[in-house]
């Protein structure tokens, strides 16, 4: 039995666009509350984030993981994009504002919370370090995370016809649908840079901060995880032999979580814990 359980219970993100968010609060709750975010091209619902939030719920923690407003899915369909118009128009900013307002919602909803923490992957493990001065989140955790946003952006030439034409293209290697990105994604960006810049809030955080990190993940270099764990002065706890997404793939089948995964879930169950 569950003190709360909702499944694809819906909120209101940035840019008032409807989004989907799962929260489970046990019994036995450690008051306790772990907030996940999924990275680009991402959902709260890929590979083995649900077999995660078991992990930590069976330990008495509560978790809730939601999808970004404009990652193309919708309230109807949370899995895979059917709405790359949203996904074309998603930006750093929206994402931020999604995070914020669900960690809002969260407060509401279980007010006897003691501890609120934030879990990202990727490109979220870097958008959950934005929030290393925010009052009301005790610890954060980023799993292969990104070290710079700029960097994300093409340049020269490529950058020049992005502008000229307003919108490019991007082949989602999974689902090998083309996933637009309107040129106001990269606007918003450097209208908000400061607000963007993930070394600042590293090196400014009020926070304790946990780095994980794949050994070789061909995604997100190894080395934009050193460079967070320098920033903040911790130790990056490096997961040996294991890439991106620690071993989860989508769809993923087992009834239990990848090694990689596992290991993972046990470094974040200590840093949790203390």
């Amino acid at each position: 039995m569950h003190r709360i359980s909702e499944k694809n219970a819906q909120y209101r993100g940035a840019q008032n666009r409807l989004s989907l968010y799962d929260m489970i609060i046990p019994e036995n709750w450690n008051k306790r509350l772990i907030i996940f975010s999924h990275g680009y091209k991402g959902y709260k619902d890929w590979g083995a984030w649900n077999l995660m939030e078991d992990y930590f719920v069976q330990r008495g923690f509560g978790f809730l993981k939601y999808n970004v407003s404009h990652n193309g899915g919708t309230v109807e369909n949370g899995i895979d994009f059917p709405d790359l118009e949203a996904f074309s128009k998603n930006c750093y900013s929206n994402e931020l504002s999604d995070m914020e307002i669900i960690i809002s919602l969260a407060q509401e909803k279980v007010q006897d919370a003691e501890h609120i923490f934030l879990l990202g992957h990727s490109r979220a493990g870097g958008m959950v370090l934005l929030q290393s001065q925010h009052s009301s989140i005790s610890k954060i955790a980023a799993l292969a995370p990104i070290s710079d946003i700029g960097s994300r952006f093409p340049s020269g030439e490529v950058l020049e016809n992005w502008k000229s034409k307003e919108i490019r293209f991007e082949t989602n290697g999974r689902t090998k649908q083309e996933m637009p990105l309107e040129y106001s994604q990269y606007e918003d960006f450097l209208k908000n840079q400061n607000r963007l810049n993930i070394e600042y809030f590293s090196k400014n955080a009020q926070v304790p901060i946990c780095v994980i990190h794949g050994e070789d993940d061909p995604a997100v270099k190894v080395e934009e995880g050193e460079a967070i764990a320098n920033w903040v002065g911790v130790e990056l706890i490096r997961i040996p032999n294991e890439q991106h997404t620690f071993g989860a793939k989508q769809p993923w089948t087992e009834k239990q979580l990848p090694l990689g995964l596992e290991k993972v879930c046990e470094h974040l169950l200590a840093f949790f814990q203390h």
